[in-house]
């Protein structure tokens, strides 16, 4: 029997236990390598969880289904965060995460649609999430389906001319199936997102390019289920985009303090310290 995702009800806490535990199933992941973009995962968690548990429609036994919501996820180095939100929608297997990154596995350290289960695109070079997005769009309305296609990136992104051209081209083609996800945890390679490049006012640019325009708390679920919620209600035929505030870290209070925290090192004993955190914060528990 095919498990189809459609789960419009979901409850709060609901979704908070679920962001928890791809904030567990991402650290123990992290663990096997002792290193990653582990800030990324923890800061996307409520985002993945809303995405998976209450907004898109798929088969967990069936990634390649037709009639499924593509999620695209544009800055392939958060491949991490993915895959941690596939093994808990029940699309990969949780005993497959202890291989992450080794030869031979079916979650390399970036995402690689060609090796894992539900993932759309092989991400890598920023900026390419968005072009693809667009002519999924284009395609499914050619085949008169319904689906969403989702675009995960980062605001790293921002700076690439190949997002804002596609930007243009899915208001020009009214791409109403198009939801595009803005991770803004302030973070690059470089250093801080808005001095490497600024990029604010962020919601006018993409409103006068053509889009309807939202800003949430990343790390709210309630928010994050609002946004999702009138994305796919938008009444006007545009592309949509929902800019997540979000924290790097977030949920680990020592990873939230590091000052550069895009790729980081964990020492052993931190990787336990962490999930004991986590676990000692569970949601609907009592302290």
């Amino acid at each position: 029997m095919s498990l189809t995702t459609t789960a419009p009800c979901s409850t709060l806490l609901s979704l908070q236990e679920a962001a928890w535990r791809i904030r567990r199933l991402a650290l123990r992941m992290g663990e096997v390598q002792g290193q990653g973009y582990i800030g990324q995962a923890l800061g996307m968690a409520d985002i993945l969880a809303v995405a998976y548990r209450h907004a898109m429609n798929y088969k967990a036994d069936d990634p390649k289904w037709e009639g499924r919501d593509r999620f695209l996820l544009s800055h392939g180095h958060y491949a991490i965060a993915l895959y941690a939100a596939l093994i808990e929608a029940g699309v990969i297997p949780e005993q497959e995460l202890e291989t992450y990154g080794s030869d031979d596995s079916r979650l390399p350290m970036s995402g690689m649609a060609t090796y894992t289960p539900g993932m759309e695109m092989s991400g890598g070079s920023l900026g390419q999430g968005l072009p693809i997005a667009v002519g999924m769009a284009l395609a499914l309305r050619q085949k008169n389906n319904p689906a969403f296609v989702y675009n995960s990136m980062s605001d790293g992104e921002l700076d690439e001319g190949s997002t804002w051209e596609a930007a243009m081209s899915a208001a020009h083609h009214g791409l109403e199936q198009l939801i595009c996800l803005v991770d803004i945890n302030q973070q690059q390679a470089d250093g801080p997102s808005g001095r490497v490049l600024g990029f604010e006012p962020l919601a006018d640019k993409w409103a006068t390019f053509g889009w309807h325009v939202q800003r949430a708390d990343g790390n709210d679920i309630a928010a994050v289920r609002q946004a999702f919620d009138t994305a796919r209600h938008v009444a006007i035929p545009k592309p949509r985009v929902i800019l997540f505030d979000t924290r790097m870290g977030c949920g680990v209070p020592f990873l939230e303090q590091r000052e550069k925290n895009h790729f980081i090192r964990v020492d052993t004993d931190e990787w336990q310290q962490a999930l004991d955190i986590l676990d000692a914060n569970k949601p609907g528990v009592s302290p």
